[in-house]
């Protein structure tokens, strides 16, 4: 059985699908089977791991209905992938009727035993396609930029994440909250470290240990098709990420065990 793992913040530029990226391939690296959704319109995963979004199958065609899910999984150098497009943005008035909000979950059923992770990048907005992930979820990551409106958007999913977890899925644990483009040196970026430490106490998570430094290379990376460790494995983003997937491991194997 997957452990499913969504990465989620309605706020965006806070490196959610650059983490997503990271991950699926970092887990992929240390031998393990993995598939990674996209569950964002904007097609950016599947465009990072080198897909063509526009000419193929994609997790739209299967919460629809249109195919089943086998028939969309497109293998690439790191891992196997579901894409998504700009079709995927009408799911807020396409869905409708009782379970809208489990259709991921039900549409991954038939594949869970097929792979050791799934990672699911969610748009940078609590719609249907968020709670859909959350129902499905093993764990939420929550990728977060030191700045106080990133701080805003963490303390806005509380709600959200409750509810979710009231109605759909008692079991949705938060693995930890992640600082991206992390500069320690600034002022800034300690004092909301330690705010979010305080809003990860209230949602009973952590903040990872691991942050992740800024660098061109992680916007340099997706354009080429290719992932952070492969397009410039040692720049400080490649080393930070590489720290980050054997924290996630250590993670959750700790709470497996307890």
């Amino acid at each position: 059985m997957a452990t499913v793992i969504v990465l989620t913040n309605q706020k965006g530029g806070v490196g959610k699908t650059t983490t997503s990226s990271a991950l699926a391939a970092g887990l992929a690296l240390h031998n393990n089977r993995v598939l990674a959704v996209d569950m964002d319109p904007q097609g950016n995963l599947g465009f990072s791991l080198g897909l063509d979004i526009e000419n193929s199958s994609n997790i739209y065609d299967v919460l629809t209905g249109k195919l089943p899910i086998q028939s969309t999984i497109q293998s690439t150098r790191y891992c196997d992938v579901i894409t998504s497009n700009i079709m995927l943005s009408s799911a807020e008035m396409g869905f409708t009727g009782s379970g809208r909000e489990s259709l991921l979950y039900t549409a991954l059923k038939p594949i869970q035993d097929c792979y050791d992770y799934i990672v699911i990048d969610t748009p940078p907005a609590l719609n249907i396609l968020t709670v859909n992930a959350y129902t499905a979820a093993s764990h939420l990551i929550i990728p977060m930029v030191p700045e106080i409106l990133s701080l805003l958007g963490v303390s806005q999913l509380k709600e959200t994440i409750a509810s979710v977890k009231s109605a759909f899925n008692p079991n949705l644990n938060i693995l930890g909250i992640l600082l991206t483009r992390y500069n320690g040196r600034t002022l800034l970026a300690q004092e909301v470290k330690e705010m979010a430490e305080i809003i990860a106490g209230q949602i009973s998570s952590i903040v990872f240990d691991t942050q992740i430094r800024t660098s061109v290379s992680v916007a340099e990376a997706p354009a080429q098709g290719e992932s952070i460790f492969d397009y410039a494995p040692r720049c400080k983003p490649a080393e930070d990420y590489s720290c980050f997937v054997k924290e996630v491991i250590a993670r959750i194997k700790r709470q497996e065990v307890s």
